[in-house]
Parts: structure tokens; sequence; C-alpha cells
């Protein structure tokens, strides 16, 4: 079969949608400044859908970084991959300060989250070795242990008897080829809101002799000791042997790292196909990523904010009768019931008559007749917005169980 004949009749689980959906439900416009409040399709919008967790990305000291950094350098210096010719001493920097706040020897400086995780879990294994990661690990860590050549096991998330079950399986194996364990999970996994259980995880360590892997892209920044992490949060942040941070969530910018024992991070440094083939990050972005992370590890009042806000709406949403599941994080989930249709009136109705966009999440990223609504609170976020939103999904849930949404087409916008 022709492949472009077989793309034109399966455009995949949520692709078969796309005609209904683009531009408005996926792919959706949002304008104006960076903020608790944006415009969506020329109307005023309370926005929970935005990863800005400390509202860096509008704060003015911040801005006047970029912008001053921009002018200095513009966005092409340095040219080149940092192996050839794209190192800078503000590169370093930048990694001897992640170092530093991560408490680990050294940090190697990613160009993007997605492609910097996945690359990371493919260089650390041989086909030797076998990977051990939750089942609710991010696509970017599953494409990473994809990438890997030798024997993979998926344990049920946060399941630590199903956990056991493949490192068992797992030590047979090694056993036998002579090579090691990676357990990949996450601090805090981002759709559901709930972190890895590190500290039962790395119980596991002494028996099993395995190395952990941990990506914490919602916890770094958010949770921990001045936003260290999951791993401080639980008390196990010296037995994460790799950690993996975005500078997408907390620093709303671009970029990543990952920060261990110093053999390992150089490993990586030369090892690590994603950044060895792929040019530097822009100067203005280190420049940056350098004064977010003074603001994260000097002034805690945005992480305090964001707690304020982020422990009023999951009390608030509980103490309503919301299912918000097992979220010990900032992240809130909204769990509902019901199907696409009456996902995409629901959604329409928020944003269209209450001025509210969050996002929606359906199958196959949540089982069938789940509607998930997912909500990111930031340090810019106000009691208002909590109050309004609390009120508006009362309403909005009493006319889903009411039968107002059902439909078996989704919604129409245009």
């Amino acid at each position: 079969m022709d492949i472009f004949e077989r793309i034109k009749n399966n455009r995949g689980p949520l692709g078969q949608h796309a005609k209904e959906s683009h531009g408005y439900f996926t792919f959706p416009k949002l304008e104006g400044d960076i903020s608790n409040r944006m415009q969506f399709r020329g109307k005023d919008v309370l926005v929970w859908s935005i990863n800005n967790y400390l509202g860096l990305a509008n704060h003015p000291e911040v801005r006047k970084v970029d912008a001053d950094a921009a002018k200095e350098w513009g966005m092409g210096y340095p040219m080149g991959a940092r192996m050839m010719s794209g190192q800078t001493k503000y590169h370093e920097k930048l990694e001897a300060e992640l170092a530093d706040f991560m408490q680990k020897e050294d940090a190697f400086l990613l160009n993007f989250g997605y492609q910097g995780c996945q690359s990371a879990i493919e260089a650390l294994v041989t086909r030797n070795d076998v990977i051990v990661y939750d089942s609710e690990s991010h696509a970017c860590m599953v494409d990473g242990v994809r990438l890997h050549q030798g024997k993979r096991f998926v344990f049920q998330h946060n399941d630590m008897e199903s956990f056991e079950k493949q490192l068992k399986r797992a030590a047979v194996l090694t056993e036998k080829s002579g090579g090691g364990i990676l357990v990949v999970t996450e601090g805090v996994f981002g759709m559901a809101g709930d972190q890895g259980k590190l500290a039962e995880i790395v119980k596991f360590k002494k028996e099993y002799g395995f190395r952990l892997f941990v990506d914490d892209a919602h916890g770094f920044g958010t949770i921990g000791e001045n936003g260290r992490g999951a791993g401080d949060f639980q008390g196990v942040h010296d037995e994460i042997d790799v950690y993996f941070g975005t500078f997408a969530k907390a620093m709303a910018t671009i970029g990543a790292f990952v920060a261990g024992d110093e053999h390992v991070i150089e490993y990586l440094r030369y090892n690590m196909r994603s950044q060895t083939f792929a040019k530097s990050l822009p100067m203005p972005i280190v420049i940056g990523a350098l004064k977010r992370l003074e603001m994260m590890r000097t002034d805690s009042t945005h992480k305090d904010k964001l707690w304020k806000i982020a422990s009023s709406l999951q009390n608030g949403l509980t103490e309503a009768g919301f299912n918000i599941g097992y979220t010990n994080s900032c992240v809130t989930p909204v769990f509902l019931s019901g199907g696409l249709g009456e996902a995409t009136n629901l959604t329409l109705d928020l944003r269209e008559n209450h001025g509210i966009f969050c996002s929606i999440v359906v199958y196959p990223v949540v089982p069938k007749d789940v509607i998930m609504l997912r909500l990111i609170p930031t340090a810019v976020h106000t009691l208002e917005d909590v109050k309004y939103t609390i009120e508006t999904f009362s309403k909005v849930k009493a006319k889903l169980e009411n039968g107002e949404y059902v439909s078996e087409k989704i919604a129409s916008w245009s």
C-alpha cells in the first residue's frame, strides 16, 4: 500500500477529528500578553492553560533582561553546535549555576525538553541494559525508551508491586547479559498532577542495583526547597542519579538540563545525539535563563503566590464536590464523565459564555467516557479568578449531568 494513501485513510486517534476541531479545540490561538487573562478569538478569557507557574513570562525584570540580551547578541550568536563552535562562557555559567542549585556535581544544558529527555535516556543505555519505566511517563520519555535497542519493561503507574515485578524480570535478563537497569519515572506527572513515588522507588535500589532517571519538568521550580523538585520534596534528592528539568514550565522559556555525577554528565555531553548535532541555544535564551534561575533561588514570593492560588483552587474544587484525582502538585485536573461530543460542548460553553479557557483532555490520553479539564495555576492568578472558576465549573457540571451537552458529534464552533 502507498504510504500516503494509508495516511489519507487513517489520520490517527486525534488527527481524525482535525477538520472539526482545528483552530478551536486543537491549535487554538491565545493572543496578548502572557498572563491570567488573554484574548481568544477576539474575546477576553481567563486562562488556565499556560505553563507560566511562577509568573515570570512577563515579569518586568525578566522582560528587560531578555530584551537587552537580544539587542546585544541577536538571536544568531553563537552559531553552530556547542561541540564545534557554539560554546560560550555564559553557557558554562548557566550549567555551573544549575549544578549548584540542584546540589549535583555537574549539569548539561539542553536545547529543548522533549528532544533532550528522549536523547538522554537513549544515550544512557546499551543493548545489554534493561529499562523499567512508569506506564504514565511523558511521551518524550516513552520515545527515549523506544530508541533503546535492548529490553524494556513497563510497570503500572505508581504501583510498587508491579514495579518490583518488572525489576525482577529485568534482573534475570541483566544477570545473563552483564548489563544494568535504568528506572525511568517522573517527579510530577504532568496530566494528573500526582508525584512519582520516588521515596518508595529508591528503597529497591540496594537490592536491584538500578540507576534512577527522573523527568521533573513540572516539579522543577514549583516544589521542594526553592523549587529544587520532587526528589527534594520527598527527601530523596540525593538518590536521583540523573535529574532532568525543563525551562518551559516554571521558568517560562525554552531549554532544559540534566544534572548528576560529573562523569555521567560528561558522558552525556559527548554522547547525546540531539545536542551533538544541533545548534547551540541562542545567547538571549541563555542570559534570560540565568536571570530566571537567579529569581527562583533568591525570591520565594513567586513560588509562595503560586501555591496560594493552587491550594485555594484545589481545596475549593474538592469542597464543591469535584474529583481532582490524586494531585499533590500544582497541576490541577478535574475529572468528569462524558464522551467527545459532551466534552466539546462543555468546553464551548466555558469559552464562549463564561470566558474561561482551560485545556480539554479526552481519549486516548484518558480512558473513554472520561473528560479531564486540566488547570495550570500560576503566580499571576488571583483568588477572584479561583472563586469565579469554581462557581462556573459548578454550573457546567450541573448542565453536563442534566444531559444538556449530549451530542454524537464534536461541537460546531465556526
